[in-house]
């Protein structure tokens, strides 16, 4: 079974450690997905050994930190690869939007955006992970910017892959430890 986007997204929503999802149904919402899909994505995850199984049927499985930064360094540019498109209204993704618009400074000339009629900036658009990314994303800042960052490595220069990936280790890590 091949990894998909979606399972990329859950795996860092359950790496970001904020949220206890009891159910599921708990850990769909919280990304945007179905109950099944979110099921099959942690069961994807599991196997591709981005998740550690969990020890009892109440719990969810928890990230493997140290793999699933291993696949963000080396892996997620050539398994979700993008390129930038046409100028779109959207929300700002990857070096233009938080944590990397504050470290890097933000050229309005070269916005990033997901494509969203709802977005209030204008950029070069980037197909997101999974559709319903900029939705969840307005409701979930945490998992907003894990996904920035993650856009960053899929399209970003070497400079923007490298603090993308400082930015990821020291988050998903710190929520390991906690």
């Amino acid at each position: 079974m091949p990894l998909k986007p979606l399972d990329l997204i859950v795996c860092l929503e359950l790496a970001a450690g904020k949220e206890a999802h009891g159910t599921y149904e708990d850990l769909a919402r919280a990304v945007g997905l179905s109950a099944s899909e979110a099921n099959q994505a942690v069961q994807r995850a599991v196997q591709a050994g981005l998740l550690r199984p969990s020890t009892n049927r109440r719990e969810k499985p928890r990230a493997n930190a140290e793999a699933l930064l291993e696949f963000l360094e080396h892996g997620v540019r050539r398994a979700f690869f993008v390129v930038p498109g046409k100028i779109v209204r959207g929300m700002p993704t990857a070096q233009s939007a938080p944590p990397l618009d504050k470290l890097l400074g933000n050229d309005e000339e070269s916005e990033l955006v997901w494509p969203d009629p709802e977005g209030a900036s204008r950029g070069q658009s980037i197909e997101p992970l999974y559709e319903t990314v900029p939705a969840t994303a307005r409701k979930n800042p945490a998992l907003y910017e894990l996904l920035a960052l993650v856009d960053a490595l899929r399209c970003g220069g070497a400079r923007e892959r490298r603090l993308a990936m400082t930015e990821l280790a020291r988050r998903i890590r710190d929520a390991e430890k906690s």
